[in-house]
């Protein structure tokens, strides 16, 4: 067949969402911009940061004033769904296919990456991406390269080129297959060599891999490359239809009815045993089609041989870790399983690594699964930070997909040498399972221990203080709690924002997300009065990231009333509150410290009332007194895994909701501050903390960031030395000086 027309094509899953007006204002760079994001903006079709598109496009050199050829390719580590202009990669092509000339042969191909900035066109100091002579070699103006599920699924199958063939019949295409090669400068040459030797083709299969399309416009190549895909998506349909509903050789692990929160309950634990070497945040899916593979008689088998697409396993890792848990067991058992399990995958991925590294090989990694699966339960998902986790989670769903497409592909047993295995390779080193063909393991360390690679993850920005770490904000909603809560997140942190008023809370993790990744924070009510409401902010935390490092309380209550005197309530109240409530927080986070047995902090925010008597807040001085010595307590109960520590300020006005208009003018009155009722709310605060400022030392009004900075140093590694203490942040309070 020969290329899609450029109009809109008949799909049954996909869609077209090319829309003419827009597409006819733009140039071939934003054009190209355009296309990728269509693409990107459908995981059937391409996955988070996956696969890669490219133009060709004639530009006049800044240089010469000569007419060029200029191949637009996604940069590295790009992603088409959010990919800008400037994201793209753009190289002399004709300086690029002069490469060949100096290409030594597939032992020497990732020495020709060290070319690729030779061949940049004009000042772009976007880095060229491995793929970049797929593209360059291939001998059409547009091109992409995609990994949808249904493409990967007759890719990795076993039958896979028979499979094409029947389809080429059956849709009236020309694909071609080209075998297994990691993607880099020999594969450009094959994919060259095979268009040459097959005139007409229209689509490219690579054998365990994915898929390349084309066409002459970048419309053209648009509706070819949603076309292809979606006539996949229909032929795997037709067979799944006729291998009836069920899937992966049926159900053998009912889902468990409460899994979710089973799947609470055991993440921390789960968390903590990964978290070993290096802390990692959390995602869960009990999703339909997770469930289906998880509780399947193929799960565990097809779970060993690992996935076939690069871009899934980078994600993935060799292998995800299966972990048995018979029906009816409890959580108990579940552990068990998961350490001895656990301690087996560390074996053999060291085992994995030391077989297949070199002496230039880059060093060891983690040897931790970033994908835990559990029958009845569902799939874990592990990730430096939580978007991570969910990616990494998304990408074994799609290697789920892949599994089961190749399955419903199966007719029978395959003969002779699998398709994928090209004539350099081994072919006992391709496994098959129920028709699906696995990376071979020397393929997957080759891609996973790259150099190519690695100067990917070098390329990234330095973690941050306090990256993969989660914090309990308590009393984030306002005051010093909304600032810590800015702060960690400024500093990496992934943040749970937790208030009485639930509204704060949910409008101060609106603000974090706005400083940083919208999945970095939450927001959950708490009454810290109840161990209930703690219990539940808690889970919140756990189901939002995995588990707990930090929990900070700033919330406290300053009993008033008109006539200054205190009710016998209000003081049980006020004793509730600040006392109780801190008691109960630290008693409710140290079990869930315990399950992790990860090295955790907690900070405390006591007063320098604590130590200066006054008359009329004596239920409050009270209080914080024994905050302070329930800080030294706690250090000794829960040592040496948690720290605890606290903050002592002096009087906080700004932002504090123990300050409302009321107190603020009583306040004033009673030291003969002037002022007048038009003044905000603010301006009153301020008139007041400037009157207290002036009581210190630094003559400097207590600001809650400096409240902020100094719980952050006190949670974080800076101080992993100090527990049981209290730093004052009181501008030089010399009535609060201990005695």
């Amino acid at each position: 067949m020969a290329l899609a027309t450029a109009a809109s094509p008949t799909l049954r899953f996909l869609e077209d969402r090319w829309v003419s007006s827009v597409g006819s204002s733009l140039d071939e760079p934003e054009l190209l911009r355009y296309r990728s994001n269509l693409l990107g903006s459908d995981l059937r079709i391409t996955n988070f940061a996956g696969g890669n598109t490219s133009s060709k496009i004639t530009q006049v050199d800044p240089l010469t004033g000569e007419t060029v050829e200029v191949l637009w390719v996604k940069g590295s580590g790009g992603d088409l769904g959010s990919i800008k202009r400037a994201g793209f990669a753009t190289l002399y092509q004709q300086k690029l296919l002069a490469l060949e000339r100096s290409y030594k042969g597939v032992d020497t191909e990732d020495d020709m990456v060290a070319m690729y900035p030779l061949c940049t066109f004009g000042n772009n100091p976007v880095a060229a991406s491995i793929d970049t002579p797929l593209h360059g070699f291939l001998p059409f103006p547009h091109v992409d390269h995609l990994h949808p599920d249904w493409g990967i699924a007759l890719a990795a199958s076993a039958n896979g080129k028979a499979k094409m063939a029947e389809f080429n019949r059956e849709f009236d295409h020309h694909l071609i297959w080209v075998p297994w090669q990691r993607p880099g400068f020999e594969l450009g040459l094959m994919l060259r060599r095979a268009v040459k030797d097959n005139p007409g083709c229209d689509g490219i299969v690579l054998g365990g891999h994915g898929l390349f399309t084309w066409g002459f416009t970048q419309r053209e190549c648009y509706v070819n490359t949603l076309t292809v895909i979606d006539q996949l998506g229909q032929f795997i349909e037709r067979h799944g239809k006729a291998k009836g509903t069920a899937r992966f050789s049926g159900e053998v692990t009912p889902a468990r009815s409460q899994r979710r929160h089973l799947a609470t309950e055991i993440v921390p634990y789960l968390r903590g045993r990964i978290s070993a070497n290096h802390r990692w945040i959390a995602s869960f899916s009990d999703a339909d089609d997770v469930m289906q593979f998880v509780n399947s008689a193929d799960a565990k088998e097809l779970a060993y041989l690992g996935t076939s697409c690069p871009d899934h396993f980078i994600r993935t890792k060799i292998r995800p870790l299966f972990v048995p848990w018979p029906s009816g067991a409890g959580l108990d058992v579940l552990k068990a399983s998961i350490d001895a399990s656990l301690t087996e995958y560390r074996e053999q991925y060291c085992t994995y690594y030391h077989y297949f590294a070199k002496p230039d090989s880059p060093p060891l990694r983690d040897p931790i699964p970033t994908v835990v699966l559990i029958p009845g339960l569902g799939m874990f998902s592990f990730g430096k930070n939580k978007t991570e986790a969910r990616i990494t989670g998304e990408f074994y769903t799609n290697a789920i997909h892949v599994m089961e497409g190749a399955s419903v592909l199966a007719e029978g047993e395959v003969k002779g040498v699998l398709p994928q295995c090209a004539e350099s390779m081994d072919p006992a080193s391709f496994k098959v399972y129920s028709n699906y063909v696995a990376l071979p393991p020397i393929e997957a360390f080759r891609i996973e221990y790259w150099a190519m690679e690695e100067a990917k993850i070098r390329r990234q920005p330095p973690e941050k203080e306090l990256s993969r770490r989660i914090v309990l904000v308590v009393g984030g909603g306002s005051g010093i709690g909304r600032e810590v809560a800015r702060l960690a997140v400024i500093r990496g942190a992934h943040v749970m924002v937790a208030d009485r008023d639930e509204t704060a809370a949910a409008r101060v993790a609106d603000e974090l997300r706005n400083l940083t990744n919208r999945e970095f924070a939450a927001s959950t009510g708490v009454d810290i009065r109840s161990r209930e409401a703690i219990a539940k902010a808690l889970r919140a935390t756990v189901e939002a990231f995995g588990g707990l490092d930090i929990l900070i309380n700033t919330a406290a209550l300053f009993p008033t009333s008109p006539d200054g005197a205190v009710s016998d309530a209000m003081w049980s109240t006020t004793l509730d509150v600040n006392v109780t409530g801190n008691y109960v927080l630290a008693d409710e986070a140290a079990k869930l410290f315990a399950e992790q047995g990860l090295d955790g902090s907690i900070v405390l925010t006591s007063s320098a009332n604590a130590v200066v008597a006054k008359r009329g807040s004596e239920a409050y001085d009270v209080s914080k007194a024994a905050v302070s010595h329930l800080v030294r307590e706690l250090a000794v109960s829960l040592a040496p895994k948690v720290r605890v520590n606290a903050i002592s300020p002096a009087t906080v006005v700004k932002g504090s909701t123990m300050f409302p208009r009321d107190r603020v003018r009583a306040s004033l009155t009673k030291y003969g501050i002037p002022f007048q009722e038009s003044l905000s709310d603010e301006e009153l605060r301020g008139l007041l903390a400037s009157f207290y400022a002036k009581r210190t030392l630094t003559h400097q009004p207590i600001d809650p960031v400096d409240c902020a900075e100094a719980i952050l140093f006190l949670a974080s590694p800076r101080s992993r030395c100090t527990s049981g203490h209290i730093i004052p942040v009181d501008g030089g309070l010399t009535e609060a000086f201990l005695r």
